[in-house]
């Protein structure tokens, strides 16, 4: 379990990382700067997040958590997503 759990929070954040790559690479093909860029970014990145994350994210967001409660509740809902998702042994 703790393995899933490890595999599964290392995927989103590779994820993340090659979003953010990624991302960047268009925002730069476009030629984006400024306030611009920043609304690109943060709106290419939340569509390359995986499903599970992105409701996570959205449902943190209905119940206004901000910092670190926002990312304590946002992990432990992928991880329970992730859990879920899992075969039963």
């Amino acid at each position: 379990m703790k393995k899933l759990l490890a595999v599964l929070v290392a995927t989103f954040a590779v994820t993340s990382v090659y979003a953010a790559d990624d991302c960047a690479a268009k925002a730069a093909e476009k030629k984006l700067a400024g306030a611009a860029k920043t609304s690109f970014m943060k709106k290419c990145t939340a569509d390359s997040m995986p499903p599970a994350q992105a409701s996570c994210e959205a449902t943190a967001k209905e119940k206004k958590y901000a910092g670190a409660a926002k990312n304590s509740f946002v992990k432990k809902c992928v991880a329970d997503a992730g859990a879920a998702a899992a075969p039963a042994k």
